[in-house]
């Protein structure tokens, strides 16, 4: 069961490292070294920032509290799932690093990762679906500077990033998959705006993308 109160975490941040892809929607690439090899730990980040409003006595900032989640299938199947209630999947591949409340200062950092030890994931699972969702409620239109990104854990470079659109009318998004490519890992950007306080009212949108 999903609770009601979360628990402060202090923000992550992870800087100065290289972007060489930028994504577009549906867009795929293989998750290989430069050098040809193949990854054997990659680590997805989730950065955002609440956007200011304007209101009658000025300009105020509400806290938005995003949360990374991370859906383990097999053969379109949800076997697991990863998010700030259960932080390591059941095989121990998948891991969340921490719930944070009310993101970062939208500089670049990570404020959730979820890190995927390719090399752990069981044969059996062929796509980890990442989603963010809203759990505080509130659209996207007060969300700005919001990303996911794709790092190699083995040493930092980041791989690639996603902008996540912002000033929708929706508070979540199925924003990527990482998923078996005969006998490597690929990553797509799905980008697929949804509504949901958490990744269980997100299946409906995550299934057509598998």
């Amino acid at each position: 069961m999903l609770g009601n109160r979360k628990r402060r975490l202090p923000r992550q941040s992870e800087r100065g490292q290289r972007v060489t892809v930028n994504m577009t929607k549906g867009q795929a690439i293989s998750l290989q070294k430069n050098d040809g090899g193949a990854l054997t730990a990659v680590r997805m980040g989730l950065g955002w920032q609440a956007a200011p409003r304007r209101g009658l006595f000025g300009t105020r900032t509400r806290e938005v509290d995003l949360d990374a989640s991370a859906v383990l299938f097999a053969d379109k199947r949800p076997l697991d799932v990863v998010f700030f209630q259960h932080l390591v999947s059941d095989d121990g591949s998948v891991r969340h690093t921490g719930d944070n409340l009310v993101g970062g200062v939208g500089q670049g950092g990570d404020d959730e990762a979820i890190l995927v030890d390719l090399q752990r994931v069981p044969v059996h699972i062929d796509q980890i679906v990442f989603t963010v969702n809203s759990f505080t409620g509130q659209t996207f239109q007060e969300v700005q500077n919001a990303f996911c990104r794709l790092v190699d854990e083995t040493n930092g470079e980041e791989l690639a990033r996603y902008t996540l659109d912002g000033g929708g009318q929706y508070t979540a998004q199925v924003m990527a998959k990482v998923h078996r490519a005969g006998s490597g890992w690929q990553m797509t950007a799905i980008g697929e705006p949804a509504n949901g306080r958490t990744f269980q009212d997100l299946m409906p949108s995550i299934l057509p993308h598998l």
